[in-house]
């Protein structure tokens, strides 16, 4: 009989075994919502085996919470390890695509320095050569006059903006320079917002040059309306923590072509992918005004923009050991006393039970605050164990407060390594040596101390001090490596930042080779002209400067077409979307985040991207968030689902058809 029962209990033991095995491997290959499903369903089938076999209710519970603590820590190991596993695969994507990264931002570089060619110089000689052509017609010698002058001012003016971008010492235009651009047009001009982002403010006055610019050259005599207004209710944001918006419009109300091909077919493409980069929206087309046909150009720009700070549920993340450890710990004081042979005898009544059970929860709990606070959650700990040590003197816990050290110190010896990782030693020293003389307090206070029991705490103090600063260097070489590895990322960082810097710089230097020799040139033959009073010279040689410019934009864009994939970046996603004719709009400050959050926003954006579909990349002050319509496909969505559970991150859909996916920056293989 005794042989079949050490049978059963084998068995038994494998069975837990396996069982566990399945658990970690759910938590490793699955998302977390799955795998916690599994997990709950393992203890409460543990704790349902004692009740059908009518063992009394603190043993079924007792049983309950010691399964449910041991299966807690092996889910979330298993959720480390997919992290871990998350992460490797994504520094790998990382280091893969690093080669591509400086191709790629000279030719970021290029399409943006294209885009400000076109609006600086066909801005002004667009101007020249509408005015010098509208004398020339009239052969009036004041309006010859006039246009000469205006030839020369603002061929000086292209001549200055040309050379400064030839510098490239660009600086961004705020709402001062669009009220002197609507003043130098004579337009009916109103702005009432007073504050931008200076993204905001270079893309309003972009569209107001670009819009004027094509009113002179498609609707001479028309009326030309500028309005810089606060948004109205459609265009509102329905993001969460979403942008506020103003609105940029420009109209006219119809006119004549002055002279045809003027147009480098550059301008309204460019506009859009600005405006959009910025977090906005852009639309151009005609518009009746009245009785006549104009034109209307209008962009809904961020006036400031709120970015919420993101917060994921505890079992993702370092939450989730931290939490676990919070379930072990009491499920291993309680349960243990749960299943004791002479329950309630350990609790000796109502009021000590509930002394207890407060007590183990006050020594478990600060647990949780192991990744974030571990020197407030150590002090919680161990002022948990001197007051448990003080019910102890009244009669009012069991066990007693030095078998709960014995027992039970692993919790305080586990925020000691915390304390290690996350304080600077100087700070951090105090807790071995708290913990020494605090659980040497503790045990010296047992029933099996006899003489003098100072001489005892001094003793046992002494001895624990021993395996606490063994536990605390752990934490602090730990504390090292950690450091060790994010200096080298920041090494690789900078010299792939060195890479691209010194890519884009080659870029801007045959840039502007190329256009010291057309658009510049022509230019300063148009000053000359006007100084030599020769109008028509003015018209060709300002002509001339825009066929140069068209042809040089021509140029760039016939190196558009690389086979190279796009780096696994953040940036790497605006070529990713030119491939499939879909849009990106970068929200908050673009800042410098880690290799893996990039990878993964990369790969979400990639599993969202379709063709003329728009994409919205937030930069959130803990994360970054990627967002589109949710796709079509199932299989697409649970693809994201379960990329965002491996990066720590979450996924969530909106009443209007979108999908949000954030990933942290705070990454949970970041824990100890």
């Amino acid at each position: 009989m005794n042989g079949f029962a050490g049978h059963v209990w084998g068995l038994s033991l494998v069975a837990a075994v396996c069982a566990l095995i399945m658990v970690h491997l759910l938590a490793v290959r699955t998302t977390a919502g799955s795998s916690l499903t599994g997990a709950v369903v393992l203890t409460l089938a543990v704790a349902a085996l004692p009740a059908v076999r009518g063992e009394p209710p603190h043993y079924v519970a007792g049983v309950a919470l010691t399964a449910g603590g041991v299966v807690a820590v092996v889910w979330a190991t298993g959720r480390s390890r997919r992290h871990r596993s998350a992460r490797r695969s994504a520094l790998a994507d990382y280091e893969a695509g690093a080669a591509a990264v400086p191709l790629f931002a000279a030719l970021a570089e290029r399409d943006r320095l294209a885009a400000e060619l076109h609006d600086v110089a066909a801005h002004r000689l667009t101007g020249i050569v509408v005015a010098a052509g509208a004398a020339l017609r009239l052969a009036d010698r004041e309006r010859t006059g006039d246009a000469l002058r205006h030839a020369d001012e603002a061929g000086r003016e292209a001549v200055r903006e040309l050379e400064r971008l030839t510098e490239l010492d660009a600086t961004a235009a705020g709402f001062a320079e669009v009220d002197a651009l609507a003043a130098a047009h004579s337009v009916d001009y109103r702005r009432t917002v007073d504050k931008a982002p200076a993204g905001s403010t270079e893309a309003t006055y972009r569209v107001v040059r670009e819009a004027l610019t094509n009113a002179a050259r498609y609707a001479e005599g028309a009326t030309v309306r500028v309005r810089i207004e606060p948004t109205d209710d459609r265009d509102k944001p329905v993001r969460a923590g979403g942008d506020h918006l103003f609105v940029v419009t420009v109209t006219d109300d119809g006119g004549t072509a002055v002279e045809p091909g003027l147009g480098t077919g550059r301008g309204l493409a460019g506009l859009a992918a600005t405006v959009t980069a910025t977090g906005g929206t852009f639309r151009a087309g005609p518009v009746r005004q009245g009785r006549r046909e104009g034109w209307s150009v209008r962009a809904a720009l961020p006036a400031a923009t709120v970015l919420p700070l993101r917060r994921w549920p505890l079992w993702r993340g370092t939450a989730a050991l931290d939490y676990a450890l919070v379930a072990l710990a009491i499920a291993l004081s309680l349960g243990a006393s749960l299943l004791s042979a002479d329950v309630p005898a350990p609790f000796g009544g109502l009021l000590p039970a509930l002394v207890t059970v407060v007590l183990s929860g006050l020594h478990a709990v600060p647990l949780a605050w192991r990744s974030r606070a571990p020197g407030r959650a150590l002090a919680a700990v161990l002022s948990a164990l001197l007051l448990w040590w003080a019910c102890d003197r009244t009669g009012w816990a069991q066990p007693p407060v030095s078998d709960i050290f014995l027992v039970y110190g692993w919790v305080e010896l586990t925020l000691v390594h915390s304390v290690g990782v996350r304080l600077p030693w100087r700070r951090g020293l105090f807790a071995p040596l708290a913990v020494a003389a605090v659980g040497g307090f503790a045990l010296a206070s047992g029933s099996g101390i006899t003489g003098s029991r100072t001489a005892a705490w001094a003793v046992l103090a002494g001895v624990l001090a021993v395996p606490a600063l063994a536990v605390w260097s752990w934490g602090r070489r730990t504390a090292r490596r950690y450091e060790r590895l994010r200096a080298a990322d920041t090494r690789r960082r900078v010299l792939l930042d060195g890479d691209a810097d010194a890519a884009v710089s080659a870029q801007r230097l045959l840039f502007a080779t190329g256009l010291r020799e057309t658009a510049l040139r022509h230019a300063r033959a148009v000053v000359a002209a006007a100084e030599e009073g020769d109008l028509r010279a003015v018209r060709e040689e300002a002509r001339a400067g825009l066929t140069a410019l068209r042809d040089l934009l021509s140029g760039l864009r016939a190196g558009d077409d690389t086979d190279d994939a796009p780096p696994p970046t953040v940036s790497g996603i605006t070529a990713l979307a030119a491939r499939y004719g879909a849009v990106v709009r970068y929200v908050g400050a673009r800042r410098p985040l880690p290799a893996a959050v990039e990878v993964f926003a990369y790969r979400t954006a990639s599993a969202l991207i379709a063709v003329g579909v728009t994409l919205t990349v937030r930069t959130l002050t803990d994360g970054v968030e990627v967002s589109g319509p949710a796709p079509a496909v199932p299989a697409v969505e649970r693809r994201l689902r379960a990329l965002a559970d491996a990066a720590g991150g979450t996924l969530s859909t909106t009443d209007r058809g979108a999908v949000r996916v954030w990933l942290p920056e705070a990454f949970p293989w970041r824990s100890e």
